[in-house]
């Protein structure tokens, strides 16, 4: 629109943008900074921790650091700050960081494990019991509840006992105690979609089911699910360490938190670092994983509303 000149314009009301037309998307430096204020500094410091546990378990035989496993009798019991030892030694002479890097390489292979067969496992039957329900729903939700029913450390240390010790089969057994959650999480959020207008404009389009659910289903759970992950993470790693605390979990000599905490149970009065530093590793990087999946779920859940 031209303007002549000499005249004025009276500014009115902002025109409507047509439906289907999207308002010109922020410039990426301000979207940055609003999700930065969003998500809060425990998110980030939380985020920085598990950024370097991580870090620091994939490059574990590339760091120049001690061999875990190797005994130093020239620095048996060395407290931290010590040359050499940065968080000293055990009654051993191994050193105590060495083993928490990789205590931490395992813990994360076990439970990142686990959690993954227990959302595909999970995630798969609660999907299908969700949009399917009948027979199929019973079913799934009486398996369930079965298993929530029966106390989960008898069945980790009865399927340990009966498997034997070793890192593949904590795999199974974490990742089994991981499925009913996900069971249910995922069948609760397939029902809440199951019966949304866009399902059923596809379903009267005659789309097929199975592509229902991958191209409309999974999108919309997986940010809560995926939250929800990291909170089934900490957990894993709390029960990775407790059997391994109860000697069923990761066998000796791999470095494993719960094993490490074990070991230096006998002397806490003369060696406390012992036990104190796998027990600091292991609670800084658990309370990380529930903060971050705390606030994920709170985007999530945000998100969800403003549909």
């Amino acid at each position: 629109m031209t303007v002549e000149p000499g005249t004025t314009t009276v500014p009115g009301p902002r025109p409507a943008v047509a439906p289907g037309v999207r308002r010109r998307a922020r410039p990426a430096r301000a979207a940055r900074r609003s999700c930065r204020r969003s998500l809060g500094l425990l998110f980030w410091l939380s985020a920085g921790w598990l950024g370097l546990v991580v870090l620091g378990a994939i490059t574990a035989p590339l760091l120049p650091i001690a061999d875990p496993a190797a005994q130093n009798y020239q620095a048996i019991a060395v407290p931290p700050g010590s040359p050499g030892h940065p968080l000293g030694t055990d009654r051993l002479g191994r050193d105590l960081l060495a083993r928490a890097i990789f205590g931490a390489r395992i813990s994360l292979i076990v439970t990142t494990s686990a959690v993954t067969i227990g959302l595909v496992v999970g995630g798969l039957l609660g999907m299908l019991a969700g949009y399917y329900r009948g027979i199929t729903e019973r079913l799934v939700v009486a398996a369930t509840d079965a298993m929530m029913a029966f106390p989960a450390l008898v069945l980790l240390l009865a399927l340990m006992a009966t498997l034997g010790a070793s890192v593949q089969n904590l795999i199974i057994g974490l990742g089994v105690l991981g499925i009913p959650a996900f069971v249910r999480l995922t069948r609760a959020n397939t029902l809440v979609y199951a019966q949304r207008e866009f399902i059923v404009a596809a379903r009267s389009l005659g789309a097929l089911n199975r592509r229902i659910l991958a191209r409309e289903i999974v999108p919309n759970i997986l940010p809560a699910v995926g939250a929800y992950a990291f909170l089934v993470v900490a957990l894993l790693i709390v029960a990775e360490g407790s059997l391994s605390f109860l000697g069923v979990g990761v066998p000796p000599p791999a470095s494993s938190w719960g094993l490490m905490i074990a070991e230096g149970r006998d002397s806490l009065k003369q060696t406390p670092w012992v036990a104190f530093i796998p027990s600091a590793f292991m609670f800084l990087t658990v309370l990380s994983f529930n903060l971050i999946g705390d606030r994920l779920r709170e985007e999530s859940d945000v998100r969800e509303t403003t549909l």
